[in-house]
């Protein structure tokens, strides 16, 4: 069962992933009547935001775009880095809306950043099980009990469930920011924004996709811990 759920939500995340591409690549044939880049929005949206201490600086890779707060940069891939277009002002103010988030001590990212560090220490958990049932068998399970390695599982897939939920309200609120800044000062046309606005939801889908997957493997060890204690 583990595996047609792992294989479910792996091809959806591959759809949905790929769609995202999809719409990238579209809304980054057109030039915005602005003209700016992805490094120029970004750069005036931290400074209309008072935020100083940010850098915006390119990265290697495609979508690889992120924030960072523990050195306080927004790293853009070359395509939205120098891109001139609705996909690439999505995604650079999108990032920006991170920054701003950080700037303004947004509780749920706040949140989400002290979750990392269990969820970490929950990833290596969950891969050391998986490994040691792979490979020990049944020399594992004869050392630990069925129903406390599933506990162990159980509550580290709750950290993970829990990260993933809380990730949503994260990336919403960045991309409502991003998308009101651009819209407020004439970054983009109403049709570009249409773009930016189409782009920001199928990225944010990626996010959906992970947190119902991570929520439905939860379920899973939990009815079979409830089944094992019959």
């Amino acid at each position: 069962m583990i595996f047609i759920i792992i294989i479910f939500f792996g091809i959806l995340s591959f759809a949905v992933s790929s769609r995202l591409k999809s719409k990238f690549r579209k809304y980054s044939q057109t030039p915005i009547s602005s003209n700016l880049s992805g490094k120029e929005i970004a750069e005036k949206m931290l400074r209309d935001n008072g935020i100083y201490d940010v850098n915006v600086v390119s990265v290697p890779g495609k979508l690889s775009d992120h924030y960072n707060p523990a050195n306080k940069t927004v790293n853009l891939s070359p395509e939205v880095y120098n891109g001139r277009n609705a996909a690439a002002a999505a995604v650079a103010s999108h990032e920006c809306g991170h920054a701003v988030q950080h700037a303004q001590a947004y509780s749920m990212l706040e949140f989400r950043s002290a979750l990392v560090p269990i969820q970490a220490v929950s990833a290596k958990i969950i891969n050391f099980i998986f490994l040691a049932s792979l490979f020990g068998g049944f020399m594992f399970y004869s050392a630990f009990p069925t129903n406390l390695v599933l506990m162990v599982i159980i509550g580290a897939y709750t950290v993970f469930t829990l990260f993933s939920f809380v990730t949503l309200p994260v990336e919403f609120d960045a991309s409502k920011r991003a998308l009101a800044w651009i819209d407020q000062n004439g970054i983009v046309t109403s049709s570009e924004h249409d773009q930016a606005k189409d782009a920001l939801k199928w990225a944010a889908m990626t996010y959906v996709v992970a947190a119902i997957g991570s929520l439905v493997t939860l379920l899973y060890y939990i009815s079979l811990f409830l089944g094992n204690r019959d």
